[in-house]
Protein backbone atom coordinates (compact mmCIF):
# COMPACT_ATOMS: atom_id res chain seq x y z
CA UNK A 1 0.00 0.00 0.00
CA UNK A 2 1.27 3.17 -0.96
CA UNK A 3 0.37 6.49 1.27
CA UNK A 4 -0.02 9.99 -0.02
CA UNK A 5 2.19 12.88 2.71
CA UNK A 6 1.74 16.05 2.52
CA UNK A 7 2.45 19.47 4.63
CA UNK A 8 6.30 18.25 5.14
CA UNK A 9 8.66 21.21 5.92
CA UNK A 10 10.05 22.10 2.41
CA UNK A 11 14.05 22.33 3.91
CA UNK A 12 14.23 19.75 6.15
CA UNK A 13 12.51 17.09 5.66
CA UNK A 14 13.92 14.47 2.73
CA UNK A 15 13.43 10.57 1.71
CA UNK A 16 15.56 9.89 4.86
CA UNK A 17 14.11 11.32 7.63
CA UNK A 18 10.37 10.26 6.11
CA UNK A 19 11.57 7.00 5.95
CA UNK A 20 12.95 7.10 9.80
CA UNK A 21 10.01 7.95 10.65
CA UNK A 22 7.66 5.36 9.07
CA UNK A 23 9.73 2.31 9.51
CA UNK A 24 9.03 2.52 13.04
CA UNK A 25 5.16 1.23 11.69
CA UNK A 26 6.91 -1.43 9.11
CA UNK A 27 8.62 -2.28 6.44
CA UNK A 28 8.75 0.78 4.18
CA UNK A 29 9.49 -0.42 0.61
CA UNK A 30 9.96 3.02 -1.24
CA UNK A 31 10.00 6.58 -0.20
CA UNK A 32 9.67 9.92 -2.27
CA UNK A 33 9.40 13.27 -1.99
CA UNK A 34 7.97 14.96 -4.85
CA UNK A 35 10.64 18.05 -6.34
CA UNK A 36 10.39 21.07 -8.40
CA UNK A 37 12.61 19.93 -11.82
CA UNK A 38 13.71 23.20 -12.19
CA UNK A 39 14.83 24.43 -8.48
CA UNK A 40 14.92 20.80 -7.21
CA UNK A 41 13.05 22.17 -3.75
CA UNK A 42 11.02 19.88 -2.05
CA UNK A 43 7.27 20.41 -3.32
CA UNK A 44 5.82 19.69 -0.01
CA UNK A 45 4.51 16.04 -0.44
CA UNK A 46 5.80 12.71 -1.00
CA UNK A 47 4.70 9.00 -1.17
CA UNK A 48 5.68 6.41 1.01
CA UNK A 49 5.31 2.51 0.09
CA UNK A 50 4.77 -0.06 2.62
CA UNK A 51 4.90 -3.99 1.79
CA UNK A 52 2.18 -4.44 4.13
CA UNK A 53 -1.18 -2.85 4.18
CA UNK A 54 -1.67 -3.43 7.91
CA UNK A 55 1.32 -1.56 8.45
CA UNK A 56 0.21 1.50 6.39
CA UNK A 57 -3.25 1.59 8.37
CA UNK A 58 -1.12 1.53 11.58
CA UNK A 59 1.42 4.19 10.17
CA UNK A 60 -1.76 6.39 9.19
CA UNK A 61 -3.55 6.04 12.11
CA UNK A 62 -0.29 7.22 14.40
CA UNK A 63 1.14 9.81 11.84
CA UNK A 64 -2.01 11.67 10.30
CA UNK A 65 -2.35 15.54 11.91
CA UNK A 66 1.33 15.21 14.04
CA UNK A 67 3.72 17.56 13.89
CA UNK A 68 7.08 16.60 11.99
CA UNK A 69 9.89 19.71 11.91
CA UNK A 70 7.10 22.06 13.33
CA UNK A 71 4.54 20.55 10.13
CA UNK A 72 1.34 18.75 10.79
CA UNK A 73 1.48 15.83 8.77
CA UNK A 74 -1.75 14.85 6.22
CA UNK A 75 -1.45 11.28 5.45
CA UNK A 76 -3.79 9.47 3.26
CA UNK A 77 -4.13 6.14 0.61
CA UNK A 78 -2.58 7.48 -2.21
CA UNK A 79 -5.09 7.27 -5.13
CA UNK A 80 -4.30 5.30 -8.74
CA UNK A 81 -2.40 7.67 -11.55
CA UNK A 82 -4.49 8.81 -13.96
CA UNK A 83 -2.89 8.46 -17.35
CA UNK A 84 -2.95 10.90 -19.72
CA UNK A 85 -5.31 13.91 -19.54
CA UNK A 86 -8.60 13.93 -18.70
CA UNK A 87 -11.27 15.10 -21.28
CA UNK A 88 -13.96 18.25 -19.81
CA UNK A 89 -17.37 17.23 -19.35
Amino acid sequence: MTLYVSNLSFDKVGETELRDLFEQYGKVVDVRVIRDRETDRSRGFGFIQFKDSAEAERAIEALHRTEFYGRQLWITKAKERQHGRQPNP
